[in-house]
């Protein structure tokens, strides 16, 4: 059986590490499960955010982002992963299971798994230094290597209607019953130690044309100036929880090699959370080729200390035998 052969210790300290996953407002909406023949993922629905997440398409992203943060782990640990996703169609919570052979792995990128502890979401603007095309092509490949499209948002025309189309969801989410209340809920001041986005991760005045709008932050920064970011659509060829969970794989990859190319990123699936925006992303800015699955922003940080890492509940609350 595979816990004869694999040392508890570095499941353990993988499991840690994949905790460190980016997920919507910083929900943690995973479980483990040990067993026998491995680790199996489940999502977690008592964290789903079910206002802002009506089809739980976040979720699947947050659990898909957690799958490559655990792979990439166990590899610098020296356990080979193979993942079966989607492995029960009877139940829909149960994403993924994992069987795991001891030994070296040929593909281990130890810079990865250093990028996970390294890695923030920045909500501040960012500089405004242009990203080397080099780097663009880096972070596509990144994702191409995780079944997804990673397009950059070039010329005024697509900006502007991927800054239109998050305008629009954040109108239309905050008209919606319920959601000032959940958003309050999972970020500010008001927090527990060990979820959601504490107010030291959170900007003290409102972030511009991308930004969602939480309670107040404590971060400063100029009151006039504009983002330097470059907007990039993460998108795939369908669009079922499999694309879903896919896409958080691939978001996990880009978010790490972009961190180790001493990038700022911050990822905003606000857009994508309102049908109508998200066809108007899928066929005004990706004319109609990909569905897409989140939008991220890619840039220089702002000169000052690295922000503090957002909290994470213990193992043990996501963990079971």
């Amino acid at each position: 059986m595979i816990v004869d052969r694999v040392d508890d210790r570095s499941v353990r300290s993988a499991l840690e590490l994949a905790s460190r996953a980016p997920s919507i407002h910083n929900s943690q909406p995973w479980r483990w499960g040990l067993r026998p023949r491995g680790i199996h993922l489940y999502a977690d629905l008592r964290r789903w955010i079910p206002v802002t997440d009506a089809d739980g398409r976040d979720l699947a992203l947050s659990c898909g982002a957690a799958l490559h943060h655990l792979t990439v782990a166990l590899a610098a640990t020296g356990l080979q992963a193979t993942v079966h996703r989607l492995p029960d169609p009877d139940r829909g919570d149960h994403l993924a299971t994992l069987e795991l052979t001891p030994g070296p792995v040929p593909e281990a990128d130890l810079g990865a798994a250093s990028a996970i502890v390294e890695r923030r979401t920045d909500r501040r603007r960012y500089l405004d230094w242009e990203v080397p095309d080099a780097f663009v092509a880096e972070l596509a490949g990144q994702a191409a290597e995780h079944g997804a499209l990673l397009r950059p948002v070039t010329g005024a025309s697509a900006h502007d209607r991927t800054v239109a189309a998050i305008r629009a969801a954040a109108r239309e989410q905050e008209a919606t019953p319920g959601y000032h209340t959940e958003t309050a809920v999972w970020s500010g001041g008001g927090r527990s130690h060990d979820d959601g986005i504490p107010a030291s991760n959170l900007l003290r005045a409102d972030g511009g044309d991308t930004a969602r709008r939480f309670g107040e932050g404590e971060i400063a920064q100029p009151a006039d100036g504009t983002d330097g970011a470059l907007l990039m659509v993460l998108g795939t060829a369908s669009d079922d929880t499999l694309s879903q969970l896919r896409a958080g794989e691939a978001l996990s990859a880009v978010l790490l090699h972009a961190t180790r190319l001493g990038l700022a990123t911050c990822p905003l699936s606000q857009p994508l959370e309102v049908a109508r925006t998200r066809a108007m992303l899928r066929d005004e800015v990706l004319g109609g080729t990909l569905d897409p699955q989140l939008v991220l922003r890619v840039g220089w940080a702002p000169a000052g200390p690295p922000l503090p890492l957002t909290p994470r509940r213990p193992l043990e609350d996501s963990l079971e035998r």
